[in-house]
């Protein structure tokens, strides 16, 4: 039995955004493309914790070695900067945030998670809640449910205290 209706998929507007088209990224590409910058960004910060090298060279040679596309690229750049730049205010925000857990005292995951989120959160032009929920959900992938509760509850402080300044 034939159809009577033509093809289903619609035809291409000529007048839509470019970020409409075949070759563009879909959002669903963009999110897993920033995941993947901020997974590479934890790796680098993670890997400069046991002191062989900096992040930057690390997050350069990840870089290298993946080819990773240019959005992953950009934002895990971006974080590792501001991780590197900011240590120091990043690891006070820490300790005023909890002082029940201190820096130095944290597994370097759980360091290297929290830096990289409050970099994040701080210094990013990212939405709070986006880079909030986005880095729960790294900690409780790559550490645990205890800090997935504790990135919540720093980052939610230490957003609250920035948007209320």
């Amino acid at each position: 039995m034939a159809r009577a209706a033509g093809p289903r998929r619609p035809t291409p507007d000529p007048d839509a955004p470019a970020t409409a088209g075949r070759g563009a990224a879909r959002p669903s590409d963009r999110i897993r493309s920033r995941r993947a910058g901020r997974r590479a960004a934890l790796a680098a910060v993670f890997e400069a914790e046991f002191g062989q090298r900096t992040a930057t060279a690390i997050l350069e040679r990840q870089l290298a070695e993946t080819e990773a596309d240019p959005g992953t690229a950009a934002l895990a750049r971006e974080l590792v900067a501001a991780v590197v730049a900011n240590r120091d205010t990043i690891d006070t925000r820490i300790e005023a945030v909890a002082p029940q857990y201190p820096v130095t005292q944290l597994a370097r995951m759980d360091r290297a998670l929290l830096r990289c989120a409050i970099g994040e959160v701080l210094h990013s032009p990212t939405p709070a809640r986006v880079a909030i929920a986005e880095w729960v959900e790294l900690a409780r992938t790559y550490s645990g449910d205890p800090m997935r509760r504790l990135i919540n509850g720093v980052l939610g402080r230490i957003a609250r205290d920035t948007s209320g300044a």
